[in-house]
């Protein structure tokens, strides 16, 4: 078994970019059976009842061993078959039960990632809310200094043409002054 399946996953950088930021906080689950060998191994066994090739060798296995029978080339089971029916009763009594286990392990790990999923949504949408309030205080923000940069400009202009009748004003007194003096 390889050490890769239960490292720890690195912790997430200062930015959190890490591509298990979404794991951590999941770390720390195991599985109602646990990760030990027998929960470990039952389960990769039961996965393999539902492959193709151990479909293909119990017919196999079946096939030949009817025909070993049935030509006599040896007769440790003769027709009815009760040895191949003991058999199949035995390998059923232990495949159910790695079944369900297999199967209580994946729905186990299956609600786990559907709660990781749920809260993931609800970070997700919490952030967006946020933004989005962020975004209508910024707009709103930049509509109020717009429009105390028009009131500036205005009064800017205003202020403009003041300072020119002023100016206007002071050179036609200082031409009427200036020549007498």
């Amino acid at each position: 078994m390889s050490d890769a399946k239960h490292e720890k996953p690195p912790q997430s950088n200062a930015q959190g970019n890490h591509h298990y930021r979404f794991h951590l906080p999941h770390v720390h689950l195991t599985s109602v059976f646990g990760d030990d060998w027998f929960a470990l191994k039952a389960e990769a066994f039961a996965r393999f009842f539902g492959t193709p090739t151990f479909l293909i060798a119990q017919t196999l296995i079946v096939a030949v061993w009817i025909v070993v029978n049935i030509l006599g080339w040896t007769k440790f089971d003769v027709y009815p078959f009760i040895l191949l029916n003991l058999a199949f009763s035995l390998q059923a009594a232990y495949a159910a039960p790695l079944i369900l286990l297999a199967q209580t392990r994946q729905a186990d790990r299956d609600k786990v990632h559907a709660d990781a999923d749920a809260r993931h949504r609800e970070d997700i949408a919490t952030a967006s809310e946020q933004r989005q309030a962020l975004a209508a205080r910024q707009t709103e923000q930049l509509v109020a200094l717009l429009e105390q940069n028009t009131q500036l400009t205005a009064l800017t202009k205003q202020m403009s043409e003041r300072i020119e009748a002023l100016t206007l004003e002071l050179h036609n007194k200082l031409a009427q002054v200036g020549p007498s003096a």
